[in-house]
């Protein structure tokens, strides 16, 4: 999953990147409004952390210039404005939760761990796919009730297929949502990622789908 950190203060914008790499989310980081609203509206996110206190153009603007051109995007406010009009404000404005510094970081992975499972229409947190079982809040992986040890990107690719279940992702699809702006986009990781996966859970678990890309439990 692919997270986008708008964030003035380089000291938490880098904190919160690197707890998200270290959960195996690809992310990128935007250091002001301006920037922020253009890699929102340009690469595909599963979820913008986004300051409201921002150079350039505010958080308030930035979403509603989000709002206009993605409906659906999940946006989770992350800001020190603690009052109740400061939180109507946003979430009317479009935002899909709000939380107010200082946080505790368990809780703000849990709410964009919810969103995002929200925005792929799978609210419960454990996915069954066959006898697979993937446990999204423990970022596990269970084959006929035993543990099967995946690698944080790999791990990713299972989740990102299996939230969207049926559905055929094209390759770019895949690169969009599991590498950030400094991975390269040409090279064969893919493939690789795609390969193990079948080693541990079965040359079928993810199917190819000759010149538009792979998916899982098409039936």
């Amino acid at each position: 999953m692919r997270i986008l950190v708008i964030e003035d203060d380089p000291d938490l914008r880098r904190l919160l990147s690197q707890a998200l790499r270290e959960e195996g989310y690809a992310v990128d980081e935007a250091p002001d409004g301006t920037t922020g609203l253009y890699d929102a509206l340009t690469w595909d996110y599963d979820a913008v952390l986004l300051d409201l206190m921002l150079p350039g153009m505010d958080g308030w603007q930035l979403l509603a210039g989000l709002r206009k051109e993605n409906k659906t995007l999940p946006v989770l406010i992350l800001t020190a404005r603690d009052g109740v009009p400061d939180r109507v404000r946003g979430l009317d404005g479009g935002a899909d939760d709000y939380m107010v510094k200082p946080f505790v970081l368990a809780e703000l992975q849990a709410r964009l761990r919810a969103l995002i499972r929200r925005s792929a229409g799978r609210a419960h947190p454990v996915l069954e796919i066959g006898g697979v079982q993937i446990d999204t809040v423990g970022r596990t992986v269970v084959l006929d009730g035993a543990p099967v040890h995946l690698t944080a990107r790999e791990y990713a690719l299972v989740e990102l297929l299996g939230l969207h279940r049926g559905e055929v992702l094209s390759r770019t699809d895949l690169y969009a949502h599991l590498f950030d702006e400094n991975d390269d986009s040409f090279s064969n990781l893919l493939d690789v990622h795609v390969s193990n996966i079948r080693k541990k859970l079965g040359k079928d678990f993810i199917q190819t789908r000759r010149g538009h890309g792979y998916v899982i439990d098409a039936g």
